[in-house]
């Protein structure tokens, strides 16, 4: 009895651990956070409270599925349980909760308790053995995660643009700073940038450099898939001729973008206008509605040409079919050539003024001499040809022909005074008045001078006294004289420098064949090596002074030679006497090529001797 007894009281300790057991594991199962939080961890490691294997397992099970590991460096979320004046008290589910500082919520200063925010554990256990935890690198390892997903699959992001920087914008997009290129904001040019700013706009993520932790957004690639598929479909529905309303969207020196509403078309300077224009902005400015033509279009690269001048009629068809060659125009200048100036009669209707048309004068020049860019001026119609729309124009048939009444105001032989134009090798070119030019042979420049070129003797622009030699009505030709404005020097030389006359000078130049002695500035003898001989048998010397006799002049050929030995030699002298005085006595009756002779006979002896 005594022992059934005993067993039984077993029995009954054993079935009461188990139901307390039972009861352990249910509250468990039931609150498994609140049993986490009561098991007294230190009792069990000191070995004050024994845990049978089983409990043990199931303690461990129940942290691993309940409490955060504060070994891996992870985002996870907390809850805001407690707020003081410095910071906000999260919690994790981990053994325990973590404090964050109140600076990195300067974002959101609404944040309350039992907000969610995303965490990051930045100190497992602090001195104080308290868990610190940081939402600002909690925050920035999220928004990298959202910005390269978003990249990968090519998702939307919104995001404020804050300011302005070179080359764009800076925009925040999950906090993270990105730059949004000027060129990505839009698919039009931006005029004004600081319009943008605070504003909300979606972005396309385009490029992640991780090594710099740069990022680069866009804008403008959300509306170009958009744009393609309209321009697809409104060239598709674009005819050739076809007349369609724009607005200018951009201006550059070669043309004018016009919007056509989701399509741009290319108006090309040269079909803005029948006129000439130096730059679009002379017929269209910004943001102006026009309408304009469809003259061609690709539709495989979506290029539209269109144009503005074909909306009107081409100038040269409404030109007034009462004009006529001979009529005088008036009309502005609009573009100068070396040949010639283009000037415009009406609107797109232009003329050429040849140069040789602006001035009745023979000698061209540039016509920029003559007329300006923008100058108004009349002239008369030489040809028209309306089928090739081409019209000549001159200006000087608007006065008198010079040529006219040239026998009356230059007859031959009337002085008359000109200005030196240009120079030829064998000439000048005297202009006497506008359209009048005469020329001067280098030979009728001077009596005295001997000239290789015309510009010895004067310069373009000097005044000359001329007198006409000859005159040409046919060919349009003066032939001028200025040496015969003045008496022929040589007259009087005839007589001062006869055969016999003694002349006192230096010898000027020692030369191979003689030596050369100034007279005067007009003339100049020659002196051959025999009649260079002094009378002491040496010959004179360059710079040396003598005195000697003339023995020929030649007025014709301005000719004159001398010899300063037939000084002092009698013989010679006697006879260059009686040749000078036989010279003299038959000068009336003796021909030139008489007395020429003479002179050489004469010559001929005094070699001999």
């Amino acid at each position: 009895m005594a022992e059934d007894k005993q067993t039984n009281e077993q029995q009954s300790v054993a079935n009461s651990e188990e139901q307390t057991q039972k009861a352990a594991t249910s509250e468990q199962q039931e609150n498994p956070k609140q049993f986490l939080e009561d098991f007294n961890w230190h009792k069990y490691e000191e070995g004050i409270d024994e845990v049978d294997d089983e409990q043990l397992m199931q303690f461990e099970k129940l942290v691993e599925e309940n409490f955060v590991d504060t070994l891996h460096n992870e985002v996870v979320d907390g809850t805001v349980v407690h707020l003081t004046d410095q910071d906000a008290i999260i919690d994790i589910n981990a053994k325990s909760e973590g404090v964050i500082s109140l600076n990195e919520f300067r974002y959101n200063p609404d944040l309350k308790v039992g907000d969610k925010v995303d965490v990051l554990i930045d100190i497992k256990e602090d001195a104080e053995g308290q868990l610190i935890l940081s939402h600002r690198k909690a925050r920035v390892i999220r928004a990298w995660e959202r910005v390269n997903k978003a990249q990968e699959d090519g998702t939307i992001v919104n995001g404020l643009v804050k300011c302005r920087t070179k080359g764009g914008m800076i925009v925040d997009v999950f906090g993270i700073e990105a730059f949004l290129p000027g060129s990505q904001i839009d698919v039009k040019p931006i005029r004004d940038y600081d319009a943008y700013v605070g504003k909300s706009m979606e972005f396309k993520v385009v490029k992640i450099n991780h090594e710099f932790k740069n990022v680069v957004v866009s804008h403008k690639a959300l509306i170009e898939a958009d744009i393609e598929e309209q321009k697809k479909e409104i060239i598709g529905q674009l005819e050739k001729g076809q007349v369609l309303e724009g607005v200018v969207k951009n201006i550059t020196s070669y043309g004018v973008f016009v919007d056509l509403g989701g399509v741009d078309g290319l108006v090309h300077i040269t079909d803005l206008s029948w006129s000439r224009i130096n730059h679009p902005n002379e017929v269209v400015e910004l943001d102006q509605k026009l309408n304009v033509v469809i003259l061609d279009f690709d539709e495989d690269k979506t290029r539209i040409q269109l144009g503005l001048k074909q909306l009107h009629k081409h100038p040269w068809d409404a030109l007034d079919e009462g004009l006529k060659i001979g009529d005088v125009v008036k009309g502005t200048v609009t573009v100068i050539a070396d040949y010639g100036a283009f000037i415009e009669v009406e609107e797109g209707v232009e003329g050429l003024i040849h140069v040789s048309e602006m001035s009745w004068s023979t000698h061209l020049r540039s016509a920029q001499d003559f007329v300006n860019v923008g100058d108004k001026v009349e002239a008369k119609i030489l040809t028209l040809d309306r089928e090739d729309r081409k019209m000549s124009l001159g200006i000087k048939q608007l006065t008198p022909d010079p040529w006219t009444d040239i026998t009356t105001k230059y007859p031959v032989g009337s002085k008359h005074v000109g200005q030196v134009r240009n120079f030829t090798n064998f000439g000048v070119f005297v202009e006497l008045e506008e359209g009048i030019d005469g020329l001067i042979y280098i030979s009728d420049l001077s009596w005295t001078k001997k000239i290789k070129h015309p510009s010895e003797f004067c310069k373009v622009g000097d005044q000359l006294n001329v007198v006409v030699l000859e005159l040409d009505v046919d060919g349009r030709k003066l032939s001028l004289g200025h040496k015969q404005t003045e008496t022929n020097p040589w007259d009087k030389y005839s007589d001062e420098f006869a055969v016999g006359s003694k002349h006192t000078a230096s010898v000027t130049e020692i030369v191979d064949k003689g030596a050369t002695v100034d007279f005067n500035e007009d003339v100049t003898a020659f002196v051959p090596q025999r009649y260079l001989e002094k009378e002491d048998g040496t010959k004179l010397a360059k710079g040396e002074a003598a005195e000697f006799i003339v023995i020929e002049f030649n007025k014709e050929f301005k000719r004159v030679v001398a010899s300063h030995t037939s000084v002092f030699k009698e013989e010679e002298a006697q006879i260059v006497k009686k040749a000078a005085k036989k010279s003299e006595d038959e000068s009336k009756k003796t021909t030139f090529g008489d007395a020429n002779a003479e002179l050489q006979a004469l010559k001929d002896r005094m070699e001999n001797k």
